[in-house]
C-alpha cells in the first residue's frame, strides 16, 4: 500500500444532519466523489454526498448522521491513496528532487512545498525559495 497523502481538512459541522465543511488541499475534486474512500485519523470514511460551497465543500460521510458525529471529525486531516496519473507532477514527487536551472546549475534538493495563494513555493535545502511556476518536469 502506498503512503497516504493529505488531500484536505475537515472543518466545523454544518447543520444538524452530519454535514461538515471540508477544505481541499488538492485541485482534484474527484477526491470528494460519492463513494470515495478517505482516512481521517484512524477512521475510514466514505463520501455519501458533497457539494461546493463558497471556497470549501459541504460533505456528508456514510455513518455520520448527526451533529455529534460531525463534531467528532472537526479539524481532522483527510488522507487518501495517490492518484495514478502519469501526466501529473505531484507534491510528494517533488520532495527530495534536485532543482536544476536550465543551464545545468544545481540549486539544491526540495525539502518542502509551501502552499501559497499565487503559486506554491519550493523550499530548498539551501534555504532558497523557488515559485513552483518555474518548475519544469
Amino acid at each position: 500500500m502506498s503512503p497516504l497523502l493529505v488531500v484536505g481538512r475537515i472543518g466545523r459541522p454544518h447543520g444538524i444532519s452530519g454535514e461538515v465543511y471540508v477544505g481541499l488541499t488538492t485541485d482534484r475534486t474527484e477526491r470528494l466523489a460519492v463513494g470515495s474512500g478517505l482516512v481521517a485519523g484512524e477512521r475510514q470514511l466514505v463520501v455519501a454526498a458533497a457539494r461546493p460551497h463558497q471556497d470549501r465543500w459541504l460533505v456528508t460521510f456514510e455513518g455520520v448522521v448527526d451533529r455529534t458525529g460531525a463534531e467528532a471529525l472537526t479539524n481532522l486531516e483527510l488522507r487518501a491513496e495517490p492518484i495514478d496519473d502519469p501526466d501529473a507532477v505531484w507534491v510528494h514527487d517533488l520532495i527530495g528532487s534536485l532543482v536544476v536551472e536550465l543551464d545545468g546549475t544545481e540549486r539544491g534538493r526540495c525539502l518542502a512545498v509551501i502552499a501559497n495563494p499565487a503559486d506554491d513555493i519550493l523550499e530548498l535545502e539551501t534555504g532558497a525559495l523557488v515559485p513552483a511556476r518555474f518548475v519544469l518536469s
